[in-house]
């Protein structure tokens, strides 16, 4: 006779090969509807899954996981980001939780680029003029952006992705300056000519373009608060990448409104999917919906790194990608 399968709940539609891939190896329910699970079938899924594959929209919290069964042993994120689940808890449960790193570094630098052009030279709102059939001609002094060459970037986060937008950056000719828990290598230094600021305040006054893109974890929680936001020069943008919750938006919203800064480019919102209202009738903003890691070829090495974390943990191995409360 055949060993059992383990039981993997799947809480949201993943790429066809990745789930075709997950029904062969393990005892998989798919959710092929998409519906985001509500906080029941959630609970009725850890009850009865030996592993769970969430993605940010599940949040599994602590008392969730205290409803767990006895059975769960792997939370196996689908996505580098785990400051939806408590990490902490499942810990002390004693169940695993792994996450898909690396494999989104070079999709979501290259949507900050993206959206550091897009908000620079104001693409969005010359497209909607356009679309919207009022573009009369070509005159000197409408719709002029800001030029990027030459500009100081300041990238709060220099892990990955924070050093893959830096050296797009780079090649658009932009002055590369970081801030980050500590100095990077003194080779990556070299390779990106980066300057180190081990005082966020003092960055953010200087930079023309500010990049988010360190984690979401308790002591990033409003890192661009108020206070930092109104440092900002009048002609700075702010680019966010990251996750919502970094940015105090409404703060950021309310500068936007008075002109107290250029624009943002936000592909993550604080409450998302809920928008503040404000920020949804600023001409300067440009707001995308969670697009980052949104490739095909992204997408399908993320559910692959979930089957390597499951697989190796089914056969009973520490999982590659795992996830630890120190580590957070």
């Amino acid at each position: 006779m055949a060993p059992r399968k383990p039981k993997v709940i799947v809480t949201r539609r993943l790429p066809d090969p990745v789930e075709t891939r997950m029904r062969e190896l393990f005892d998989t329910e798919l959710n092929l509807d998409d519906a985001p699970l509500d906080r029941e079938a959630l609970i009725k899924a850890v009850q009865r899954a030996d592993a769970i594959v969430p993605t940010i929209t599940d949040h599994i919290d602590a008392d969730l996981i205290a409803a767990a069964g006895d059975k769960l042993k792997l939370i196996a994120n689908f996505g580098a980001g785990v400051d939806h689940i408590d990490v902490a808890a499942a810990n002390e449960r004693g169940i695993a939780v792994t996450n898909t790193p690396g494999v989104l570094t070079e999709d979501t630098a290259d949507l900050t680029m993206a959206l550091i052009m897009a908000v620079s030279r104001r693409i969005v709102e010359g497209a909607n003029v356009v679309q919207a059939g009022e573009f009369t001609g070509w005159t000197p002094t409408w719709m002029m952006g800001r030029r990027v060459n030459g500009k100081r970037l300041g990238i709060i986060g220099m892990g990955r992705i924070g050093q893959a937008v830096a050296r797009r950056a780079k090649a658009f000719g932009m002055q590369i300056h970081y801030h980050n828990r500590k100095p990077v290598s003194h080779v990556i230094a070299e390779e990106l000519e980066a300057t180190y600021w081990e005082s966020l305040d003092q960055m953010l006054a200087r930079m023309d373009i500010i990049s988010v893109n360190c984690p979401h974890t308790p002591a990033t929680y409003h890192l661009l608060s108020a206070r930092r936001l109104k440092l900002l020069q009048p002609h700075a943008v702010v680019v966010n990448t990251a996750r919502g919750g970094i940015i105090d938006e409404a703060a950021l919203a309310d500068l936007l409104a008075a002109g107290a800064i250029a624009g943002a480019g936000l592909d993550v919102f604080e409450f998302e999917p809920a928008i503040n209202p404000k920020l949804l009738t600023q001409p300067n903003a440009v707001l995308l919906p969670h697009l980052g890691s949104a490739t095909v070829e992204a997408r399908i090495d993320m559910g692959e790194k979930v089957i390597i974390n499951l697989k190796t943990w089914m056969d009973g191995h520490r999982p590659p990608d795992r996830v630890i409360p120190s580590m957070l």
